[in-house]
């Protein structure tokens, strides 16, 4: 399913995470779409409040702590420059899906990265 949202259809992911080699690109692809299944979430479920959001971010950010152990294993991690860019294009989901309002540490609480 491509993204009726072409704001988010039009955006590069983890953009950061790809531009440096300490990040495998594979795994940052990982995090790329665990993102765009949140978007796909978002557009299939039109959460209508903060708490149905927070639900879905809080879904994929538990994807992403999965995800941790593929990075450990490879000698990388998700570590400051991964976690900004992560949370970063967590709240640019939100924004970009009417959620002005929704807090970046909220976004992701679930994170243990």
């Amino acid at each position: 399913m491509n993204l009726s949202n072409t704001a988010m259809a039009n955006y590069t992911f983890l953009k950061e995470m790809y531009a440096d080699p300490y990040f495998p690109d594979d795994l940052v692809k990982k995090g790329e779409n665990i993102l765009l299944d949140l978007c796909r979430e978002i557009e299939q479920s039109k959460p209508a409040s903060l708490d149905a959001l927070y639900a879905l971010t809080h879904a994929a950010t538990d994807r992403f702590n999965d995800l941790q152990e593929e990075f450990d294993e490879r000698g990388s991690e998700i570590e400051t420059a991964a976690r900004e860019a992560i949370a970063e294009d967590f709240e640019h989901i939100a924004r970009a899906y009417g959620f002005d309002d929704a807090d970046v540490e909220e976004l992701i609480a679930t994170r243990d990265w």
